[in-house]
C-alpha cells in the first residue's frame, strides 16, 4: 500500500489570503496537511486516535467553515477501496471508512507559510 492515503483538493476561500483557491489536502497515517495553492498557508495535523468507531464524528465546530468531503481510498484497516468521509475543521481533521468504520482523527499541530509545488498529480 502506498504511503499516500488521501491526496485531493477542495476549492474554497483561503482562511489566510481570503482568495478563492484550491486547498491541497494530503493525509498519510502519521500526518495530514491542508495547504493553499495561492498563498501557501499550510495547516499540519498530527494523529491522535485511530479506531473503529461508532457512527459519529470526532470533529468539533471550529473557527472556520467545516468541510465535509468524500474521497475514494483504500482503507488501512479493512483494505477495501471505497468512500471515506473527510471532515476538516480549523483544529481537527477526521477520515472515516464507510466500509468498516475505521477512523483516523488528527488534531492541529502547526501553521506556517510555504510556497512550493503543491500540485495534485
Amino acid at each position: 500500500m502506498s504511503d499516500r492515503f488521501i491526496f485531493t483538493k477542495y476549492r474554497t476561500d483561503c482562511y489566510h489570503c481570503k482568495q478563492m483557491a484550491d486547498q491541497i489536502i494530503k493525509a498519510v497515517p502519521n500526518q495530514a496537511q491542508v495547504a493553499c495553492d495561492n498563498c501557501g498557508a499550510t495547516r499540519v495535523f498530527v494523529p491522535r486516535v485511530h479506531d473503529v468507531a461508532k457512527t459519529g464524528s470526532y470533529t468539533k465546530i471550529g473557527c472556520y467553515d467545516l468541510w465535509e468531503l468524500v474521497e475514494i481510498a483504500e482503507c488501512r484497516n479493512c483494505h477495501v477501496t471505497g468512500p471515506h468521509d473527510l471532515t476538516i475543521g480549523c483544529r481537527h481533521f477526521t477520515i472515516r471508512c464507510r466500509s468498516c468504520g475505521f477512523t483516523h482523527f488528527y488534531k492541529s499541530d502547526i501553521e506556517y507559510m510555504a510556497k512550493d509545488e503543491l500540485k495534485v498529480g
